[in-house]
């Protein structure tokens, strides 16, 4: 079990890590086209993906999950995820980056919260972490005195669903082998998907009137194509396989790295320099998620030495 539990920490960590460099791609994309209609296209290109990782997974001779008995569960996934992604991506537009890092991922604190209510028990080590995890965001992504502007609050929404988001994760793929986690995903993105293309002709160009033509496609086409094909059907995928073996207030800690693999792709992609604040903060984070998952890692030993 320990094996699978550092496996997990892995997965979670890859998933920040392509959430985290995709950050500016996704500033520049709702440049060029409406929030709803980048994230329509981006979970239809996600699904797309997943479903072509089925096609080639599919010639093991081990029998996966059926369609049918994961289409409730990922339609509700689906939902989540569209209002999660929803209100991030109408967020982004009238804030800045900076901001919406912090603000998105304070999911990290809603979790433990969240999970309360829904009777998941998490560990002293794992509030403790929140607090240092939320510290480091601060640091490393408010550099001014911190003021809620009216589009803050969509971020602030959009935390809560994204809270949301991991501990539906942990409900769903818990009883699924990894070809039934690949088809909740797909199920999960169809659904967005097509809320999100739905709603787009009325959302988008009454919040954001941008006007969508062809060379303004071909200018958002790469950015679109990350997002659909790494960010979601990639990030979204190891996220899933991740939090099996993972308490989700634990998981959220470490997908909050996102904020700090965001720093660190400024940086080294364009140019921007991390200061001593955002130094610190980065570190904050990085011991918090270690702090983590120490006691997790201790129990699973214990319980090897007594054979359980």
């Amino acid at each position: 079990m320990e094996r699978d539990t550092l496996k997990s920490a892995v997965a979670l960590i890859l998933s920040a890590l392509i959430w985290g460099m995709g950050f500016v791609a996704q500033r520049y994309g709702t440049q060029f086209v409406g929030p709803l209609l980048f994230a329509g296209v981006r979970t239809l290109l996600a699904a797309l993906t997943i479903l072509l990782i089925i096609a080639i997974t599919r010639k093991a001779p081990r029998r996966g999950t059926g369609w049918k008995p994961l289409i409730k569960g990922g339609v509700v996934y689906g939902i989540v995820l569209f209002f999660a992604q929803g209100f991030q991506q109408l967020g982004v537009v009238y804030t800045t980056a900076s901001k919406a890092a912090f603000l998105t991922a304070l999911y990290i604190v809603l979790v433990p919260i969240i999970g309360i209510f829904l009777k998941k028990r998490t560990h002293w080590n794992t509030w403790i972490s929140v607090v240092i995890a939320a510290a480091g965001l601060y640091f490393l992504s408010i550099t001014t005195s911190l003021t809620i502007l009216p589009g803050d609050t969509l971020l602030l929404v959009s935390a809560f669903m994204w809270a949301t988001h991991i501990l539906v994760t942990d409900h769903y793929v818990a009883p699924l082998d990894q070809q039934g986690i690949y088809k909740l995903i797909t199920i999960q993105f169809i659904t967005c998907s097509a809320l999100s293309l739905a709603l787009a002709p009325f959302v988008d160009m009454k919040l954001v009137p941008i006007a969508l033509t062809a060379d303004a496609f071909i200018q958002v086409l790469p950015a679109l194509l990350y997002f659909g094909c790494v960010s979601a059907g990639a990030g979204f995928t190891l996220q899933a396989i991740g939090q099996k073996h993972i308490n989700p207030s634990a998981a959220g800690i470490i997908l909050s790295l996102e904020a700090v693999f965001g720093a660190i792709g400024g940086a080294l992609i364009l140019g921007e320099r991390l200061s001593s604040r955002e130094l610190l903060g980065c570190a904050l984070m990085l011991g918090a998620v270690i702090l983590s998952q120490i006691p997790v890692a201790r129990k699973k030993r214990e319980n090897l030495l007594k054979g359980e």
